[in-house]
């Protein structure tokens, strides 16, 4: 998935109110950019750093520009914008470039399901069940090579796996799929002492049996595309 307008590079002042960042521009300009990531964005966030932002020229936009990429100047990339991740996906499995969902042709986003949930894609094909597809944008790295998940408390996903767990229980598909934004990763592990009760959610779905799946992406100022399998520990 290539990004709509060609990124720039900025320096990071600092990141506030979940939404906001306030950056310098190569010229020296100061601006605010619009930070697509409602999570704590542990170690993406530090003052000074080199990141990759989207300009715009829509008039409907109050902030001229979307922070995309953290770039940790050693060859590696940091996807944080939490949207990117669906729409990457969603080219992905309408090429069918994920082995575990090229079976089905029918590609279905944002469908409601549940209690009052909606399931980031439903896909079907005749003579095979319907598959339950959540996506997951993981981007925290605190040991070298491993991505854990999640960044903060997530009450949202904990709902999320438990309304994943009646799917599979009804003899549907459920998959939950982590989409590793980083380029410095080879793992995925869940975060336990982050978000225990996420933690709990998730070894009972996998009971439940849940399907978890994990891929990495290779980032660069011109494109996120989905790359290779990861193990989930």
């Amino acid at each position: 998935m290539r990004f709509q307008t060609p990124l720039i590079p900025a320096t990071l002042i600092r990141r506030y109110k979940r939404f906001l960042a306030d950056i310098q521009l190569e010229d020296g300009q100061e601006v605010t950019a619009h930070c697509a990531n409602p999570g704590s964005m542990m170690g993406l966030a530090t003052p000074g750093m080199r990141i990759w932002v989207e300009p715009n020229d829509d008039p409907k936009k109050k902030l001229k520009y979307g922070w995309r990429l953290v770039d940790h100047e050693n060859g590696h990339f940091t996807g944080v914008d939490t949207s990117l991740p669906n729409r990457a996906l969603r080219a992905a499995l309408m090429a069918r470039e994920i082995p575990e969902l090229a079976e089905y042709e029918t590609i279905l986003p944002e469908q409601k399901y549940g209690e009052n949930s909606r399931i980031d894609f439903l896909l079907q094909q005749t003579g095979l069940p319907d598959v339950y597809v959540e996506v997951k944008s993981v981007t925290l790295c605190r040991t070298a090579r491993l991505a854990e998940f999640p960044d903060s408390v997530t009450a949202r996903g904990a709902k999320h796996l438990g309304e994943l767990a009646k799917v599979a229980g009804q003899g549907q598909r459920a998959v939950l799929l982590y989409l590793v934004q980083r380029t410095d990763c080879a793992s995925v592990s869940i975060a336990t002492d982050i978000d225990p009760t996420y933690a709990e959610a998730y070894r009972a779905a996998l009971k439940a049996r849940l399907e978890t799946i994990a891929y990495d992406t290779a980032i660069s100022p011109q494109e996120i595309l989905i790359r290779n399998r990861l193990p989930v520990e």
